[in-house]
């Protein structure tokens, strides 16, 4: 019996309030009951250990965590974790109907992903992040709560959850990546952009080709939105502001920097202004990283140089604590990458997609599962081999399966049974070697960074046999639905 694949319509649920900036979104989270206050924590290992046990341990939906009175700062100062850790503060940010769940998400995000326009930014004079700025030998960058949150970190990471500004030498458009930033000192921080692939460090190494300086601005606060872009890919040569306005459907309102003119959000919380000169780097590290463990220390880490830095009043700093998963990072890395699958393989023409999900235990990219019905033999190895190259899947991909259309892909129980009892690894197994891998992967030793294989299993029933496979020892729906109907209150109470 095959589960239900709705079409998900956009018009169903209710859509949620559009924001601005961090604060409003803060009130609309709130008011779904999924923001916990927490005061006088302190930044040394005791916030990050905290949300760490409430994003494991803690039952029911994950909130998002507002820190105050941290300790050794001024009241105000305060450190926001957990943005992306709930169902409903995703569709929230996506600006999608609050009834998005699971698989109903991951649709409803494919299908704006699918009708984007893009809408570009509108420069403008003011906002509130021009409320304070710091220049010259008042810049203190330790004037902000940054947290350690891992005891075998190397320093205090100020960019976590944070987006890199940067912008094309040559061909002038400008992208927002998620870089870790590790505070050096007062006015100067490593800015690791660790792969060769990465946009940030294409426009890096452009500026360093010319012989120049390269400008960043580094926003450690601001629209969830934003922060959900910056840390996935999207295509090279497209602005993730351009993206981000097409999915909330208006423009972005930016300020300018008075350094290097780079653009950046009005209503951010805190931006930090600056340079990465030729040849100037120091080791930072290590650092919890988002696959679970720590990143070695990186003895050859860009060094950004702060030459102004914009903070509102009462700023609040956005951070994230990868490690081990649920973390920050988990749930919306596997609604993005998912979305993304699904959106690219019906675009190359595969038929009959039922569903994409990106498992969070492999952390969004790790582990992905693709639903069909089959159609034609070899259907299975088609959506396995696309899935496994097409934007979303093929960067730090390791796992892909493929499973009927009477599996649930969001079931890690349903897909592992269905590995189980549907394949014989000798038949259902393929690898596809040197594919695209990031430096951070654990599983690859130094010399070969840079490339992985991948894996990918055939967890359908055989195709020429799916007519004989044994049914599946089940109720069917009419007698599940008949004895729920007289039994609901003994089954469910």
């Amino acid at each position: 019996m095959s589960i239900a694949h709705e079409s998900h319509r956009m018009d169903e649920g209710n859509f949620p309030r559009p924001y601005e900036d961090v604060r409003q979104w803060l009130d609309l989270v709130e008011a779904m009951g999924e923001l916990k206050h927490i005061k006088g924590a302190d930044w040394n290992l005791e916030i990050g250990a905290m949300a760490e046990l409430i994003y494991r341990e803690r039952g029911g939906t994950i909130p998002a965590l507002l820190f105050d009175r941290i300790k050794g700062y001024p009241d105000g100062f305060r450190i926001l974790f957990g943005q992306h850790c709930s169902y409903r503060r995703l569709a929230l940010a996506a600006g999608l109907p609050m009834d998005s769940v699971g698989l109903k998400l991951v649709s409803r995000f494919k299908e704006k992903l699918n009708m984007l326009q893009p809408i570009p930014p509108r420069i403008v004079k003011n906002g509130p992040i021009l409320e304070n700025k710091m220049a010259g030998d008042e810049i203190d960058l330790l004037k902000f709560p940054v947290p350690k949150v891992h005891e075998l970190d190397g320093g205090r990471f100020i960019g976590t959850a944070c987006i890199a500004v940067t912008r094309d030498p040559e061909d002038g458009w400008l992208n927002l990546g998620t870089y870790r930033a590790m505070v050096h000192d007062r006015n100067s921080m490593g800015l690791f952009m660790s792969s060769a692939g990465k946009h940030g460090r294409m426009h890096m190494e452009k500026y360093f080709k010319q012989g120049n300086p390269c400008p960043v601005v580094l926003c450690v606060g601001q629209d969830p939105l934003l922060l959900l872009a910056a840390g996935n890919p999207i295509e090279l040569g497209y602005s993730e502001y351009d993206y981000c306005g097409g999915i909330r459907g208006r423009p972005f309102e930016l300020v300018e920097g008075e350094i290097a003119g780079l653009p950046f959000p009005a209503h951010a919380e805190i931006a930090i202004e600056g340079f990465i000169h030729p040849g100037d780097v120091k080791a930072d590290g290590p650092f919890g990283e988002w696959l679970g463990y720590y990143g070695s220390k990186m003895e050859d880490t860009p060094v950004l140089r702060v030459e102004r830095v914009y903070y509102r009043n009462d700023p609040i700093l956005c951070v994230a604590r990868p490690g081990r998963p649920p973390t920050d990072y988990s749930l919306a890395k596997g609604m993005i990458r998912a979305a993304q699958v699904w959106d690219r393989v019906e675009k190359t023409g595969l038929p009959n997609v039922k569903g994409v999900w990106s498992l969070e235990s492999g952390i969004g990219s790790l582990f992905n599962v693709i639903s069909i019905k089959q159609a034609y033999p070899g259907h299975s190895r088609q959506a396995l081999f696309l899935a496994s190259q097409v934007l979303g899947g093929a960067y730090n991909g390791r796992f892909v399966v493929v499973v009927d259309d009477d599996i649930d892909p969001t079931s890690e129980f349903d897909v592992l049974w269905a590995m189980a009892t549907r394949c014989d690894p000798e038949q259902a197994v393929e690898i596809i070697r040197r594919a695209a891998s990031g430096s951070l992967d654990v599983c690859i030793p130094p010399e070969n960074k840079g490339h992985s294989s991948r894996c990918l299993i055939d967890a359908c029933m055989p195709y020429e046999r799916r007519h004989q496979f044994p049914p599946i020892a089940e109720s069917s729906e009419e007698l599940k639905d008949e004895i729920r109907a007289k039994w609901r209150e003994t089954i469910y109470g």
